[in-house]
């Protein structure tokens, strides 16, 4: 009796522990509906952790841009000092990481991110072979450049953009200029 009421203690105090220590992943079946305005500044706060989570550095620290272009678009970060030379490199870390795992239709860090599946990934990741992804660095940080020929790609590509730039408050033109 004492052995059971100890282990049932034990993980009674423990599961919370262990459940926070996994990150759930949102269903890749379809986005979800973005949250209420009274909900805006607390999940710009959690996604603010959760990005520093799988990017690997600060998000206050930097700031990101996601641009429409007529061939796709562009994701660029940029440390807002310049002398902050570790958060650079791990902007440009993570960026040669994202290019090479979108190539592979890997979205999860975006979903991580986000806590949800972002408009167009799962049409980018089903169109891979259709579209390009490369990683240029930049003086203060990098951009991945997204390329592609094919209408339905660029489609999924200014939806997955258009979608950052709200969920990361860019005020980015989320229209080709």
């Amino acid at each position: 009796m004492k052995l059971t009421t100890i282990l049932l203690a034990a993980l009674t105090f423990l599961s919370p522990l262990l459940a926070a220590q996994q990150p759930s992943k949102p269903s890749e079946d379809k986005p979800q509906a973005p949250p209420s305005s009274d909900s805006t500044q607390d999940s710009h706060s959690q996604r603010n952790e959760r990005g520093e989570k799988g990017m690997g550095f600060s998000q206050t620290a930097t700031t990101h841009h996601f641009l429409l272009k007529p061939d796709g678009g562009v994701i660029q970060v940029e440390v807002n000092d310049p002398k902050d030379t570790a958060a650079r490199g791990s902007i440009r870390v993570h960026l040669a990481h994202i290019a090479r795992a979108f190539s592979s239709g890997d979205f999860d860090i975006p979903m991580f991110v986000h806590d949800t599946v972002p408009p167009g990934a799962p049409e980018m990741k089903r169109l891979k072979d259709k579209i390009s992804y490369t990683f240029e660095p930049s003086p203060n940080g990098g951009r991945v450049r997204i390329t592609t020929a094919d209408p339905a790609a660029l489609g999924a590509i200014h939806d997955f953009l258009r979608f950052q730039i709200r969920e990361h408050q860019t005020k980015d033109p989320t229209t080709l200029p």
